[in-house]
Formats: C-alpha cells, structure tokens, sequence
C-alpha cells in the first residue's frame, strides 16, 4: 500500500506536465502514420528508457549518507518544482528549442517498426524536459520506490497521450492549451511549496 502514494504522485506530476507539451504534439504527429497501440507502446517503452534513467538517478543521489548534504539536495529538489511551476507562467518564444524540434521533426520521417521511432523520438523529447528533472526529483524523494514512480510515470505518459490522440481536437476546441499548463504549473508550486514546508518547518 505505501507504493501507491509514490506511484500516484508520479502519475499526477507527469500526466498534468505532459498536457499541451511538445512532446504530446510530436505523438499526435504520429497518430496518423500508425496504429494508436503502437504509439502508445512506443511511448511506454520511450518513458522508461528517459524516465527511468531520471528516477533511477534520483534515487542513487539520494543514497549519499551526509544528512546535511541530503538536507540541501532535498531543498533544492522542492525548490526546481517551484521555479518548473513559476516557469509555466512565462510565455515562451515560439523559435525556443528550435534545433531540438528540428530532430524530433526528422525523427517522423522514418517508416519502419513505429513503436521504435517513437520510443526513441520520446526519449530524445523527454532528456533535459521539465518532466525528466520532476522524474529525478521524484526518484531523491522516493529512492525505496523505483518500480512505483517508474510505473506511475509511464501510466501517466500513456494516458496523457493517448487523450492528445483520441480527444486532440475535441480538448483543443475546449479548453485553450494556455489553461492547461496553469493548472499543471500550478501542480508543480503545490508540490514544491508542501516539499519545502515539511522540511523546514
């Protein structure tokens, strides 16, 4: 039982931070190239190769025995939540990260096995994401819970597109992607002030 709670926050954390994101707009590029199970293994498998990496990562940091150490890495875990949600109130320029999309781009352009193009299209899209540090974070504050977060965050990943890919365009007409990532910013904030709160006070 104690796994679900890690599990279930990292569902939430990556389903809501994956709404209206770049890497939910490549998936749905895919949606018209192949079957929608074949996307959405390939963006299972693509979630635990980047997310898994992060959380496994994570988890490794959080093994260093120095308390004090521990202490300043946990406060600043909660704090890169913080700024992540701060972050998502800042509109962005539209040329950002061209050079990245750019390989996502040419990534679509293959034809063989799909399950595989996405995988790795995912994994590329995911390192360095706002997402991949949450995943770290998650691995520091839950290093007993691999599997759990893990699991949770490919739940959340597969849900999160497969919503882009059946109800794109239904959400789109909606509820405006601006509004989407306020309430996913806002997670991140909750998530880091709560951190911060329980270890200083």
């Amino acid at each position: 039982m104690e796994a679900l709670y890690p599990f279930f926050i990292a569902f939430t954390i990556i389903f809501l931070a994956e709404l209206g994101d770049k890497t939910q707009l490549l998936v749905m590029s895919f949606a018209s190239k192949s079957k929608i199970r074949n996307i959405l293994l390939g963006v299972a498998l693509g979630t635990l190769l980047s997310h898994g990496i992060a959380i496994i990562f994570g988890s490794k940091i959080s093994y260093l025995q120095n308390k004090q150490t521990l202490l300043i890495l946990k406060i600043i875990t909660n704090l890169t939540f913080l700024i992540i949600g701060i972050l998502g109130f800042i509109p962005q320029k539209e040329n950002s990260n061209e050079s990245e999309k750019g390989i996502l781009k040419k990534l679509t352009t293959f034809s063989t096995n799909y399950i595989f193009i996405v995988a790795l299209a995912i994994t590329v899209g995911e390192l360095g994401d706002k997402t991949f540090l949450a995943s770290i974070g998650l691995g520091f504050e839950y290093p007993n819970y691999k599997l759990s977060l893990i699991a949770g965050a490919i739940l959340g990943m597969v849900v999160s597109n497969f919503i882009a890919i059946a109800f794109g365009k239904f959400l789109e007409s909606k509820i405006s992607s601006k509004y989407i990532k306020i309430i996913s910013s806002i997670v991140f904030i909750i998530f880091g002030i709560v951190g911060l709160w329980a270890l200083l006070f």
